[in-house]
């Protein structure tokens, strides 16, 4: 697992890259990857910028490099 900051917020190697969501099949920028608590355990949730503005959340696991 990638380092952690105080705020939850993960160092993911694809962070500011073009990425690629194998759920919805966009790709966008990577803008985050954060950790949430739910339900008494922790989910990583990453935070996708698409070139149009468009942005969306998906799990951390569903992200890859795009192309």
């Amino acid at each position: 697992m990638n380092p952690v900051d105080a705020e939850g917020r993960e160092d993911h190697p694809l962070l500011h890259r073009l990425v690629r969501d194998i759920a919805s099949r966009g790709e966008g920028e990577l803008t985050e990857v954060v950790h949430e608590r739910h339900g008494g355990r922790v989910i990583r949730i990453a935070h996708i910028q698409s070139a149009n503005g468009i942005g969306w959340s998906t799990a951390a696991d569903n992200v890859g490099p795009a192309r």
